[in-house]
């Protein structure tokens, strides 16, 4: 072995050993307590420095985790804009920058877990080469899972991802939904909700089965903290009948029955509750009173039309239709609640869906995540209503690039969906 491979060597173990030794700490640490304990076993692998920045709820800034947090109005302020700054630019871009051009040995890593955006690393190394650099992106990833693993028991992440009150409604709706963005081989899925900090009724959710990947909006009558236990228990009912393996027309049914047992119809809410074959794309839905879903493909819209079915919680025991439509590789499929498209701003103007839409398409054609372009978005939505909204604006996005197909399960299907690619 010559003494370049047993330098190798050595850094490779040292490598394993920092991973490892900082699993095994992790296993009964808090999150306060994660900053050190990656700083501490880091230098292990040549990784100096490491400090953790985790993005606020709307996603405009970048805060500093520390070991001990300085109390609320105390201290300096050590937060980052994402836009106009380098780690601004890695967690938007998902991809790692020298801090500057002039000191190769501050880096900005990005931090994900798999496709949801947390923050950025800042990472101190002597020399970057590319396995240094490898390094980095293995060391973010598991400080993510970490992150992620410890947040749902921390106040710390709570306070520190927040700037300003949350209301009652929206605390509701936040610890119910799941995260914003995920993503497999087969399907990417985003989420954005506006005003993050006062949401009263809207709600969002997606679950996988096998080749099937679920899908819901909801948009509940009001805006106080009955519209946000209407959004609850449909939302709620909606996942009891899925587990129970209840199809979407009971489950709609279903959903109905529960808010007019509480309410008595005097709430009530709109939604689309769907199911997508990511397999062969084939789409079913339900929609209760909702704006249709929308598909993106190409520069073109495509409103799905569907019979609607009434609210839920409405007790008009009225059939419910499940629709069907065929999705083609590339396409984005949307949905959405009317605080999007239906606000005005100060002159009057609604948002529209000739705006919204158009938005989207220009942005799929600058490749863009999924997740970065519905943060500019909703940026964009809440700068043109002077970031006052007054109804809750939910998007959700899915992106379904098309499954491959070999010949023998062309067989085996019986021919495929127009345009569906074979492997």
């Amino acid at each position: 072995m010559t003494a370049h491979d047993d330098l190798e060597a050595r850094s490779a173990a040292a490598r394993a050993a920092m991973f490892g030794a900082l699993i095994s700490a992790s296993h009964t640490s808090t999150l306060e307590q994660v900053p050190g304990l990656v700083s501490e076993h880091a230098g292990q692998a040549g990784l100096d420095e490491v400090v953790i920045y985790l993005a606020d709820l709307q996603q405009d800034v970048l805060s500093p985790l520390v070991a001990r947090p300085e109390p609320a109005g105390e201290g300096e302020s050590h937060e980052i804009g994402i836009e106009g700054t380098v780690a601004g630019r890695a967690f938007q871009h998902g991809k790692i920058f020298p801090a500057t051009v002039r000191d190769p040995r501050q880096w900005w890593v990005p931090l994900v877990d798999g496709t949801d955006r947390l923050g950025v690393l800042r990472i101190t190394v002597a020399g970057a080469d590319t396995g240094a650099l490898l390094d980095m992106e293995r060391l973010a990833g598991l400080v993510a899972l970490l992150v992620v693993s410890k947040r749902p028991l921390s106040d710390t992440y709570a306070r520190l991802v927040r700037r300003r009150r949350m209301s009652v409604p929206a605390e509701m709706e936040w610890r119910l939904m799941p995260q914003r963005t995920f993503a497999t081989d087969r399907l990417v899925i985003s989420a954005v909700m506006e005003p993050a900090y006062d949401v009263s009724g809207d709600v969002y959710d997606y679950a996988f089965e096998g080749d099937t990947t679920h899908l819901a909006i909801f948009d509940a009558m009001g805006h106080d903290t009955a519209a946000g236990l209407t959004a609850n228990l449909a939302l709620t009912t909606l996942r009891s009948s899925r587990l129970e393996g209840q199809g979407l027309a009971r489950a709609a049914t279903r959903m109905d029955e529960a808010l007019m047992g509480l309410f008595a119809g005097d709430r009530f809410a709109t939604c689309v509750v769907a199911a997508l074959d990511v397999t062969s794309g084939a789409l079913d839905w339900v929609n209760c009173g909702h704006h249709p879903p929308v598909i993106l493909r190409r520069r073109t819209t495509i409103e799905l039309a569907c019979e609607p079915s009434p609210p839920a919680g409405t007790g008009l025991n009225l059939p419910v239709t499940v629709c069907h439509a065929q999705l083609q590789p590339g396409d984005r499929l949307l949905l959405y609640t009317d605080g999007i498209t239906e606000a005005r701003n100060e002159h009057g103007e609604e948002f529209g869906m000739d705006r919204f839409t158009d938005f989207l398409i220009r942005h799929q054609a600058d490749e863009l995540p999924v997740p970065e372009t519905l943060r500019r978005l909703i940026h964009h939505h809440l700068d043109y209503h002077n970031s006052r909204l007054r109804d809750d604006a939910t998007v959700v996005l899915v992106e379904w690039p098309g499954t491959p197909y070999s010949q023998e399960e062309v067989e085996a299907l019986g021919g495929l969906p127009p345009e569906t690619p074979l492997k």
